[in-house]
């Protein structure tokens, strides 16, 4: 085997608990460090492969085959031009031997530099071989490159215990750098490397030594019960919880997945229930309720988009496997009690007063302090409403009451608590207070399409407050001067 054959290569930090919003995040950003780090040093041949690793406590990223000493570089370096580099009688002047030796060639005499044009005018060159940087003192540069640059939302500064103090997300214990098998020198947060890390905090037992840099993800997942990569573990989650929810769906956003799979190493699905008489609730405040608060997954007869009901069952992702899961499964029961208990009282007190009774306290809340309130907003709403129903042949009188309705919500107590409902509360209240059902679609259809591909609103009357709304929000802010930038777009106006 040649002294230079590439090996694998692996770079671990092992710190405490990161940010699960931020993991996916940082994790990428370490392994792309790294691996540009060492692209731009000449130590990744073309076809080696990088494997980023992030979990609740470490970022890593291997590689398949790392060189251990960059090859070495032909470099054709340009010294001065010759007018700079030689007096009136064609002799080497002041600056070219101060050139040379700032380039480390201070005695080089003037015959073994090239002279050609540069494209302007004639000039001094000379070629020389530069030596490969070796893997240690290139992967210190790409470490030291890396962490400066990491998308940390928040620096904690912390104490080492012999007392250096260091910033960085959150507190630091082991790096781990392995080139085959063995440990490459380098330091990083006041860590020197080697060959140890840690396992999973409860369900493995003492430091795990890695022997070579190839096993890391396999010791992990056996001695540690650590699936150290992202990916896997995501899809690991996913597949584990439509596995449990047998013949139902299972409701699983891409972010409640993403934040759940940052807070395991080892995940577990374990199945919940609550009591039926909570399904009198709206099922879209129980779900959020248990997605914002728990981080916990529901579950439907069928997919939302097709009518899908909710099941008194949910499921969690427990970091902890167990034969006899009872205490956790009713420790979370007894947790997500209460905060459906709150969503229950929110809605029963929220049906006390009408949407139309609600209006009038718009007056209190300020749109845009050069445009009003959201009251002064409603009625400018209604009069735009009213005239192009006359255009699209709708009813003038039902869109004008969709229109007066259509913010009420605003004032709700499970608006204020879950801001993401507003419009669909209105909906269901709406129709609590009697009112049409095309009036009372129209208070949620008003919002749409909210993105691109989104719905588009399915009744007339929805139709034309979602275009009133629309073009409000245009004139009126585009009206004030705050129209959109090359750079930024506050109001969305361009989506509008």
């Amino acid at each position: 085997m040649s002294h230079n054959t590439p090996l694998p290569l692996l770079v671990e930090l092992l710190t405490e608990e990161l940010p699960p919003k931020a993991l996916a995040r940082l994790g990428d950003a370490f392994a792309q460090g790294i691996e540009r780090g060492l692209k731009e040093r000449g130590l990744l041949p073309p076809e080696a492969l990088a494997t980023p690793f992030a979990t609740p406590r470490r970022l890593a990223v291997s590689f398949d085959a790392v060189l251990g000493k960059a090859p070495d570089t032909a470099i054709r370096a340009k010294v001065l031009p010759v007018s700079v580099a030689l007096d009136k009688d064609g002799n080497p002047a002041p600056p070219l031997a101060k050139k040379l030796a700032a380039m480390g060639f201070a005695d080089l005499p003037l015959d073994a530099l090239e002279r050609a044009s540069d494209g302007k005018a004639e000039a001094f060159f000379y070629t020389y071989t530069a030596p490969g940087l070796a893997l240690a003192e290139a992967l210190q540069a790409a470490l030291d490159e890396t962490l400066g640059k990491l998308p940390i939302p928040k620096v904690m500064n912390y104490q080492r215990p012999d007392g250096k103090s260091v910033q960085f997300v959150r507190p630091v214990h082991a790096l781990v750098a392995l080139h085959g098998s063995h440990v490459v020198p380098v330091q990083a947060l006041g860590l020197a490397a080697g060959n140890t890390t840690l396992g999973h905090r409860f369900l493995s037992h003492g430091p795990i030594s890695l022997d070579t840099a190839q096993n890391y993800a396999g010791l992990l997942a056996e001695q540690g019960k650590v699936i150290a990569s992202y990916a896997e573990r995501k899809e690991t989650i996913r597949r584990e919880l439509l596995a449990k929810a047998g013949g139902d769906h299972v409701v699983m956003p891409e972010g409640l997945l993403d934040e759940v799979c940052a807070l395991v190493e080892w995940p577990v699905v374990y199945e919940c229930h609550f009591e039926a008489a909570f399904l009198e609730v709206p099922q879209e405040c129980l779900i959020l309720t248990m997605q914002t608060n728990q981080k916990y997954f529901a579950v439907t007869d069928r997919p939302l988009e097709q009518g899908g009901r909710l099941r008194n069952r949910f499921l969690i992702v427990s970091n902890v496997a167990t034969a006899t899961p009872q205490q956790i499964v009713e420790g979370n029961e007894r947790v997500v009690r209460p905060r459906l208990a709150d969503a229950r009282f929110f809605f029963a007190q929220d049906q006390k007063k009408t949407l139309a009774q609600r209006v009038p306290q718009l007056a209190q809340v300020v749109y845009h302090n050069k445009l009003g309130t959201q009251l002064e907003r409603t009625r400018r709403l209604e009069k735009l409403a009213g005239a192009i129903a006359a255009e699209l042949g709708a009813d003038p009188s039902r869109c004008e009451r969709a229109a007066h309705l259509c913010k009420a919500d605003l004032l709700t107590d499970m608006v204020g608590e879950f801001p993401e409902l507003q419009g669909t509360m209105g909906t269901y209240y709406a129709r609590h207070d009697g009112e049409p059902e095309d009036v009372a679609l129209a208070c949620s259809e008003h919002y749409q399409p909210r993105f691109a591909g989104d719905n588009l609103p399915a009744s007339l009357t929805g139709t034309v407050v979602a275009l009133a709304d629309k073009l409000e929000t245009l004139v009126g802010i585009w009206g004030i001067g705050l129209h959109p930038t090359g750079e930024k777009d506050p109001f969305a106006l361009r989506r509008h």
